[in-house]
């Protein structure tokens, strides 16, 4: 099945150690799905929250279709998210007992369906998110030397 990234969290690995991720489907208009073809979608300060043994998606704006007038819904409104029952409960428990968040990473198409993946990880330390970015600044260097063949032997 082909699979078409429509959006990406850019906060998500920044923030938190992500260390499971889970496949849902999204409940949503005629509409919204339009706009998101179009690809206006922005997860930047979202995140997923349980409610009822529901759980909701809360920030994803998705911004209104220009040719949808009164059937529009409301850019930043809950979304509710699809998953089967023992997944539910086992983030249920997660979230309560050991502490974690959940964190949707990207938006994509698989086939027709529109599908989120739902990260499930704790909140890093500001001496973390240092030592990421010096890696990848390190990281940065090595390439950079070797693309331009500045090393010595």
């Amino acid at each position: 099945m082909n699979i078409k990234l429509i959006a990406k969290n850019p906060t998500a690995y920044h923030n938190y150690i992500i260390e499971d991720k889970i496949e849902t489907g999204i409940v949503l208009s005629g509409t919204e799905i339009k706009s998101i073809r179009s690809n206006n979608v922005n997860l930047k300060d979202c995140y997923a929250y349980l409610k009822n043994g529901e759980i909701f998606i809360c920030g994803m704006h998705i911004k209104p279709y220009e040719h949808g007038n009164i059937f529009n819904k409301d850019p930043l409104r809950d979304r509710k998210l699809l998953l089967h029952k023992k997944e539910i409960q086992k983030l249920i428990g997660l979230t309560k007992q050991k502490g974690y968040t959940l964190v949707p990473i990207s938006i994509y198409f698989k086939g027709s369906i529109v599908k989120v993946e739902l990260g499930i990880g704790k909140g890093k330390k500001l001496y973390d998110k240092r030592e990421d970015l010096a890696k990848k600044d390190a990281q940065r260097q090595i390439a950079i030397d070797l693309k331009n063949k500045n090393y010595r032997i």
